[in-house]
């Protein structure tokens, strides 16, 4: 009879998603002294993967990324799942958690232009790819301009896109660049205060069955405290906006010496208006910190400020 592995890991089947499945399975391995063949990883399709003709905002949002892979979490087909943060709703289904995050990538975006080799000298009325609302906002806010297109599939399939000119450039996550090994293809790495990220970006979260207490023991060392607690502050000010991939947001919180520096984000989709709110405390104040910096946006924002103009 087989023996039962020692955790079963559960990612989508896309080759960034299993770089960080792998990556976390390589360090229980190493925490807990067993054999990296010892923890299976189990692929499961997701809607967000079957859905590649429209934009996620129109069919579901964030959740189409997790909802197939939370289903065998709650069945027990899985112990864990491996996300990444920014695809992560605010509001999970009963009996599940984040229980650890790994210290946290590169937060900033990258841009890949096909010949024009950053934003500024794309040539006037430009073509730029991308599946992100927030991002689409921010290239609109500096250069309304150019025209932005809705772009899926995996990070090779855009890069392709790009080096064959059927678009101009598009921009991704860093982090996700750095993981594949595919970093040498930017032309132009955008700073954080320019472009400001999506609420997790660059963070790898890791979701278990918060009843169960192995699991949860054995994820425990690979949890860093400045990323869970600047999580906690994004995702807290997310949740309060009732943020999803239908809204451009974003949201950046940097731990320093017990401190937090928030910086929170909601833009217009078409880049014409955007709001920032800023907020500094205790770690401890994580939660509030967030809300606070969202209530503040809901109200200078109004009604209505997510439609587009």
């Amino acid at each position: 009879m087989a023996q039962s592995p020692f955790l079963r890991i559960g990612t989508r089947g896309s080759a960034l998603a299993l770089v960080q499945a792998n990556q976390v399975r390589a360090s229980l391995a190493r925490v807990h002294g067993v054999d990296e063949t010892d923890i299976a990883v189990e692929i499961i399709k997701t809607s967000g993967d079957a859905i590649l003709d429209r934009p996620l905002s129109e069919a579901g949002g964030k959740g189409l990324f997790t909802k197939e892979i939370e289903e065998a979490l709650v069945a027990g087909r899985i112990d864990l799942a491996v996300h990444s943060s920014k695809d992560m709703p605010t509001v999970l289904p009963d009996g599940l958690g984040l229980v650890a995050f790994p210290k946290r990538e590169d937060v900033r975006d990258g841009f890949i232009g096909h010949k024009a080799l950053t934003i500024a000298e794309l040539p006037e009325g430009a073509v730029v790819g991308s599946a992100s609302l927030r991002r689409q906002a921010q290239i609109l806010r500096e250069r309304p301009d150019l025209k932005v297109v809705v772009f899926r599939g995996n990070v090779p399939t855009r890069l392709e896109k790009v080096s064959n000119g059927s678009v101009a450039g598009t921009l991704l996550a860093m982090a996700g660049l750095r993981r594949l090994a595919l970093a040498s293809h930017v032309t132009e790495i955008i700073p954080a205060d320019r472009f400001l990220p999506a609420v997790g970006q660059g963070a790898i979260a890791i979701e278990a069955r918060l009843a169960d207490t192995r699991t949860r023991d054995l994820l425990a060392p690979l949890n860093d405290a400045p990323t869970e607690t600047a999580l906690i502050a994004e995702r807290a000010f997310l949740a309060l906006l009732d943020g999803s991939c239908r809204t451009p947001i974003a949201g950046l919180a940097t731990i320093k010496t017990g401190r937090i520096a928030f910086v929170g984000e909601i833009l217009r989709p078409d880049g014409s208006e955007s709001h920032i709110a800023r907020r500094e405390g205790t770690v401890a104040d994580a939660v509030a910190l967030g809300e606070d910096a969202a209530a503040e946006l809901k109200g200078r924002a109004g009604p209505g400020f997510f439609q587009a103009a």
